[in-house]
């Protein structure tokens, strides 16, 4: 028993060590990416600018043109890396992310089609992305199931629906307005460009109720991930548990999706990575969405300042890190599969 307590203590330690880590790294980019830009500023300057002792200028610059952007680059890092960690653990599949098996090209088809159809934008565009996100996750799971609920199925139908769906997408983008196409286009690549205080405000009311509820829902995840068998016999109540995971899941996923467009790779890699940091077997919500955001303002301050006088979508930067990690994913798996 000793020794099972000292192992437990190791392993919270290094989850600790891990997130205060995460934390200063996320505070640090922060600041810098508050800093640096056409009018640069000292991180001095900046800290004073949010706590209300700048001058003018620094205040307008800091606080009105690209604090939301930044705020917003955490909220919906986090959204996607807590999506990422839930989906990944749950289904003990490392692939099994909203953004490979579906849900955001759900949340993406029926947002081309606002956007091309209908001209929608703002709030029609964002409420239109979190409904398709929300059926298409409720069409996956009924297909998955078959008496029963099993991960790998659940990740094939998931993989069948978006490539479904992306051939929608490929319809409505062929038969609208060039301009139209444009904005479409812009929106599924994943962008940050253009947010303001609207935005944020927007997906932290949702974050204000999702984020606990994920949390609490997360205390079953250590029991799920040994099986629907042995967790039936500690007591869970596995198939209520696994529907609330999932939903609150789906929630975030489709939130992030609505805020900033289907980012490329964004959940996939911050459960991932966040996973690969710990090493401790067991799934650390806190720490995967420290790794969204972080992942995702690194992403989005490189996306600002990687090609001069150009701001790319953070979509092309995580899409850029995210294909050869998905690569690598499937060629260690094959080995594995082989051996």
């Amino acid at each position: 028993m000793s020794a099972v307590l000292a192992v437990r203590r190791r392993l919270a330690r290094r989850t600790v060590v891990m997130c205060a880590g995460l934390a200063v790294a996320l505070a640090a980019v922060f600041v810098l990416s508050l800093s640096i830009g056409d009018y640069r500023l000292s991180p001095s300057q900046v800290v004073g600018a949010l706590t209300g002792n700048g001058t003018v200028a620094t205040h307008y610059v800091v606080v009105r043109l690209r604090l939301p952007r930044a705020l917003l680059a955490v909220l919906v890092g986090m959204a996607f890396g807590l999506s990422g960690a839930v989906f990944q653990r749950l289904l003990r599949n490392s692939l099994a992310s909203p953004d490979i098996i579906g849900v955001t090209a759900g949340s993406s088809a029926v947002a081309v089609m606002g956007i091309v159809v209908f001209g929608a934008s703002g709030f029609a565009l964002s409420g239109a992305s979190l409904v398709g996100g929300l059926v298409t996750a409720v069409l996956i799971y009924v297909l998955a199931w078959r008496r029963g609920f099993a991960g790998q199925r659940l990740v094939v139908v998931g993989i069948g629906i978006a490539a479904v769906l992306a051939s929608v997408m490929s319809y409505f983008l062929t038969r609208a307005d060039y301009r139209l196409a444009s904005l479409a286009l812009i929106w599924l690549t994943g962008s940050l460009n253009g947010a303001d205080w609207s935005d944020v405000r927007a997906i932290a009311a949702f974050l204000v109720v999702l984020v606990p509820l994920v949390l609490v829902a997360g205390r079953k995840l250590p029991v799920l991930q040994l099986g629907d068998e042995v967790a039936t016999g500690l007591g869970a109540r596995v198939e209520r548990d696994r529907l609330a995971l999932l939903a609150v899941g789906v929630g975030l996923a489709a939130v992030a999706t609505a805020s900033a467009g289907p980012v490329t790779f964004a959940a996939f890699l911050s459960g991932a990575i966040a996973f690969q940091l710990l090493r401790t077997g067991r799934p650390s919500l806190v720490a995967a969405a420290l790794t969204g955001a972080l992942l995702l303002l690194v992403a989005d301050f490189a996306a600002q300042h990687l090609v001069g006088g150009t701001q790319l979508p953070v979509g092309v930067v995580t899409g850029a890190v995210g294909a050869p990690y998905l690569l690598y994913l499937l060629a260690t798996a094959n080995r594995g599969t082989r051996g």
